[in-house]
């Protein structure tokens, strides 16, 4: 049996968004020990890189067409998250903390759906400042 090269594509973008830590199942003195001055709303510039993988097409030569990767990034996580208020404009973080973690494994349930089938997403990085960021590689803990 043939094997192909498995390559690995990836698209970065930024969006900026305000959150606060919270837990809405705790009062505020809670918040404010576990969560520190960030329960206090405040914004962040996200980065975001967004890593799939795949063989190399051979009439195209791509892995997908970036263009396709970028209009899904735009449309499922862009319109969704930039200059939001996330626990207001996002629903999901309504009732879930907006940590980076989470963000990161929101991105990774709105991506994998929308692409194709001889496609896999590899990795969601989302960078909350230049010294903090979250990765999430599709994996489960046990």
């Amino acid at each position: 049996m043939a094997t192909t090269p498995l390559v690995y594509l990836t698209r970065a973008e930024h969006f900026c968004a305000a959150h606060r830590l919270c837990n809405t199942e705790w009062d505020q003195s809670k918040n404010r020990i576990i969560f520190g001055k960030c329960e206090n709303i405040h914004g962040h510039n996200y980065r975001l890189k967004v890593t799939v993988k795949g063989s190399v097409d051979r009439s195209t030569g791509m892995v997908m067409n970036i263009a396709d990767l970028s209009t899904i990034i735009e449309r499922s996580v862009l319109s969704v998250f930039d200059h939001k208020f996330i626990e207001d404009d996002v629903p999901h973080f309504k009732n879930e903390p907006s940590t980076s973690e989470n963000i990161c494994l929101f991105i990774w349930n709105q991506i994998e759906p929308s692409l194709p089938s001889n496609v896999k997403l590899h990795r969601i990085k989302l960078n909350e400042t230049n010294k903090n960021y979250a990765e999430y590689f599709g994996e489960m803990s046990t």
